[in-house]
């Protein structure tokens, strides 16, 4: 992960089919910069200077996340090893870098993840953070809930997040018939 806001050549993007929408998948040639939800609770829009990839040799950040993405959502993936270019500032990506260390089927608080960064005084921060993560599924920020158990904001909204959280569940359960 990166803090570098320069631009690293050509920008590719491409959609792919989900379980929870269309998801687009953003990468450049250093790794996988975003992934953005179908209806976004915060839409963003994409760059004109972007180049959809219609060859999936065009971009290999995209065409390994897709084939992982296509696993998760398979029930046979619980861990990405994809590389990744999220840009973001130094707290973000202290946070996000967190995210990505949360187990498969594992929910923590938003005052456990600001404790796990060692800034137990900045829930809100690392909520605003977490609302801030460019590659979710992927740094699992659907994984942090209210520290009462509930669902709270998520970029893909929350029956997005509620069904990845109970797949994630199931699949850890080893009921693979759901």
């Amino acid at each position: 992960m990166t803090d570098d806001t320069t631009h690293f050549g050509t920008i590719h993007y491409d959609e792919m089919d989900s379980p929870v929408g269309t998801l687009r998948l953003v990468a450049d040639g250093h790794g996988l910069r975003g992934i953005w939800f179908e209806r976004e609770r915060h839409p963003k829009k994409a760059d004109p200077t972007w180049v959809r990839a219609t060859d999936p040799l065009a971009s290999a950040p995209l065409a390994a996340a897709r084939v992982q993405l296509e696993e998760y959502f398979a029930g046979m993936r619980q861990h990405f090893d994809l590389p990744l270019h999220p840009v973001g500032t130094p707290f973000q990506l202290q946070v996000w870098h967190e995210l990505g260390r949360i187990p498969y089927g594992v929910t923590i608080s938003y005052g456990e993840l600001a404790r796990r960064i060692e800034k137990p005084l900045a829930v809100r921060a690392v909520g605003a953070a977490n609302g801030r993560n460019p590659l979710p599924i992927v740094l699992p920020c659907h994984r942090v809930i209210g520290a009462d158990g509930s669902l709270t904001g998520f970029g893909g909204g929350l029956p997005t997040k509620r069904y990845l959280l109970t797949m994630e569940d199931r699949i850890a359960r080893g009921d693979l018939f759901g």
